[in-house]
């Protein structure tokens, strides 16, 4: 009897362990990373950490920063600058910090294991073997996302918000998020589709790894896609960035030339040390020089970017944009996405916005 007894009990015990082993991996959830690895996450996570390029915007596009167990130290050291998002982080500077952070530094796993976060989201690694590391070194689990190369509307950038979303319990928000992205970008379509002879259009200035002048362009400018203009470099079959012969800009001759802030000071010094080349640019000549809000710092500010595409088709197609006031466009994508307004406070930091340009005045 005792023997049939000890047999009962230990049949017991392995029933209660294989119960307890199927709650656990019912308790958990796979997802597919933008790496392609498998990574099983705990149900009711609710503390996060967000690392590279990037990857906090995502984050609080879609989930809540009170889950979020510190940030990066470089978020710190910029403060305020160039990204909205910084706006709505209460007390950033008493935030306990997860790592160095910045395009070139690697993850602190130290810092990482102290913060305690359930799931780490990171846009550092190209390849799974280093974030399979991380993973290894923390005991968390470590979430690979890409951010996506285009500016705007990125089905790529949508996957890692959808991932975040899906890990956080936001599914509902991100899919609003990304319908209100769509929503843009079809009325900027409706907008501009139809109108007989696109503007021909050169971005300059345009940042990459530093300042750069009137050369510095790129072939595959989104904003300008979304509006369904012509972008001037592509007749050289131009379709990423580029430095430009200053003369092929002119052999060019956009009808309107937007310029990015970061590279004002060179301009201004070249218009004043060359003011004859500039008089030759019809864009020049007929006041059709314009000022972009900068977008790009730590990956792309989407907010801003969409709220130049406004400004920029206010400028060259009036009736088509009367109903639009881009600072308010400014405002409402920030409030849909941060919960703010922050056109004046990030206009400040740059020149003032929108603007037609004035090199004079600079």
């Amino acid at each position: 009897m005792k023997k049939l007894l000890t047999i009962l009990m230990c049949f017991t015990m392995m029933l209660c362990l294989a119960v307890c082993e199927a709650k656990a991996e019912a308790a958990n959830f796979e997802i597919t990373d933008a790496l392609g690895r498998k990574v099983s996450i705990p149900e009711n996570t609710s503390r996060y950490a967000c690392l590279g390029p990037g990857t906090l915007r995502m984050y609080l596009y879609v989930a809540d920063k009170e889950q979020l167990v510190g940030i990066e130290s470089i978020e710190k050291k910029w403060g305020l600058k160039s990204r909205t998002y910084a706006h709505i982080l209460d007390k950033l500077n008493e935030m306990p910090v997860i790592g160095p952070g910045g395009p070139a530094n690697a993850p602190d796993a130290e810092l990482l294991f102290v913060a305690d976060p359930h799931v780490i989201f990171t846009t550092y690694s190209a390849d799974a073997s280093s974030v399979d590391e991380l993973q290894a070194k923390t005991g968390v689990p470590v979430v690979a996302l890409k951010y996506g190369n285009a500016q705007l509307f990125d089905p790529v950038f949508y996957n890692a918000l959808r991932t975040i979303g899906k890990i956080t319990g936001n599914d509902e928000r991100t899919e609003n998020v990304i319908n209100y992205f769509e929503s843009v970008k079809s009325d900027l379509n409706h907008r501009t589709a139809n109108i007989e002879n696109p503007k021909r259009v050169y971005l300059g200035c345009q940042s990459n790894r530093s300042m750069h002048g009137i050369e510095s362009t790129t072939g595959d400018y989104a904003i300008f896609k979304a509006l369904n203009v012509k972008n001037v470099v592509n007749e050289l079959n131009i379709y990423k960035y580029a430095k430009l012969d200053k003369e092929k800009i002119i052999e060019l001759d956009p009808e309107y030339i937007f310029i990015e802030p970061g590279g004002i000071t060179l301009l201004k010094q070249d218009y004043t040390a060359n003011p004859a080349y500039y008089d030759t640019l019809s864009a020049f000549k007929e006041g059709k020089v314009h000022l972009q809000m900068p977008f790009n710092f730590y990956a792309a500010n989407l907010e801003i970017a969409m709220a130049n595409a406004y400004y920029f088709g206010s400028v060259m197609y009036p009736a088509a944009f009367a109903d639009v006031d881009p600072k308010e466009k400014f405002d409402e994508f920030c409030n849909y996405l941060l919960g703010i307004d922050a056109f004046d406070v990030m206009a400040k930091q740059s020149y003032g916005g929108f603007q037609k340009l004035n090199l004079d005045n600079f």
